[in-house]
């Protein structure tokens, strides 16, 4: 199993983590209840995950304890390599992911679907002194996450898209009114905008929490707060299409385990944080602490994942970067029978 482990300081562990919860009432806080015993067994007893290094995919880190109960034997966390598609690929079976990387694999016609939204806003476009605001972009130099391959640039997952639509939105066209500035990775990007190479640069957590701390630019869109993209989902659930096709019973668990793990991080962040700590995941607590209380995980019931992925789909296809119709694309990728029977399972 391809998980992270590190013994932190505070003597955090799993099992400490199952006790405390147990003792806050394991029943009321994880949800755990005898209509999922009384399921079919998953058809499948591994499933493989993505090893993410950013910590807005906190239940997905926490899923593991949760699938292991719905009935998973073996959960594998699988690293991040040069693919910008594991799940389509079929060497990942569910992810979080944000929305706007899923839309032009979609597009593509990949194997995938999205399952469940997870949580709006937790990422932060960062400027510097030469960007007030989103429309200053216009002709400035953006720090993303990519590489040239050959005479063909790669942009990878996150941030591309993201930054794209919300130029698009204010009337930019991503395609020729910016200079994408690549770094081979998560570090590397955000050292560009940190050393004046960049003039923005779309930052993940904990990434906003360390360039604050170093005084460093400044937010121009924090997608928590600001309207229209605190309305809709960033990260969401999905699935590579074979295994919802093959294993029914298996996704409805893993779904339901994910939904379980949000609602926990939005009841008990502190002791996310330290499970968190404790896995090697974010070994900064407060760090942890302040990006698990800054991420509305509770709306999960309250967004409808095909209004964000209409929202963003439009955005994409009207500077060219997709080609599907927005409803093409929700036809095609989306599947909400696990979240609408989960929905009045886990009523809060």
């Amino acid at each position: 199993m391809n998980t992270v482990r590190n013994k932190s300081g505070d003597g955090f562990s799993r099992r400490r983590f199952l006790a405390d919860t147990s003792a806050l009432g394991a029943a009321s806080l994880l949800g755990f209840a005898g209509k999922a015993e009384a399921e079919p067994p998953p058809e499948i007893r591994k499933i493989r995950l993505l090893n993410a290094p950013i910590i807005c995919v906190s239940p997905q880190f926490l899923a593991e304890e949760l699938l292991h109960l719905e009935g998973f034997s073996e959960v594998e966390y699988v690293n991040v390599e040069s693919s910008i598609d594991l799940l389509g690929e079929g060497k990942v079976d569910m992810t979080m992911q944000n929305v706007p990387s899923l839309v032009p694999k979609l597009d593509a016609g990949r194997p995938i679907v999205i399952l469940a939204g997870i949580h709006p806003g937790c990422w932060e476009l960062f400027g510097n002194e030469r960007v007030p605001a989103i429309r200053d972009l216009k002709g400035k130099n953006i720090a993303i996450w990519g590489y040239v391959d050959g005479e063909r640039v790669v942009y990878m997952d996150i941030d591309h898209t993201l930054v794209a639509s919300i130029l698009a939105y204010v009337g930019i066209d991503p395609q020729k009114d910016v200079n994408w500035v690549l770094g081979s990775s998560y570090d590397e990007t955000m050292r560009l905008f940190v050393d004046g190479k960049a003039d923005a640069y779309m930052a993940p957590p904990p990434r906003p929490q360390e360039l604050r701390a170093r005084k460093i630019g400044h937010v121009i869109v924090n997608g928590t707060q600001d309207r229209p993209w605190s309305q809709y989902y960033c990260c969401v659930l999905a699935a590579n299409r074979q295994f919802v096709d093959r294993y029914p019973v298996a996704t409805k668990r893993a779904v339901r385990a994910f939904l379980k793990a949000t609602d926990i991080c939005a009841q008990a962040p502190e002791r996310v944080a330290r499970y968190l700590a404790a896995k090697g995941y974010e070994p900064r607590y407060e760090v942890g602490l302040e990006v698990l209380n800054s991420i509305p995980f509770k709306r999960w019931r309250e967004v409808h994942p095909e209004d964000t992925l209409r929202f963003f789909a439009l955005r994409l296809h009207d500077v060219g970067m997709i080609k599907s119709t927005p409803q093409k694309i929700i036809d095609r990728g989306t599947d909400w029978r696990f979240l609408n029977e989960l929905k009045r399972e886990l009523k809060a």
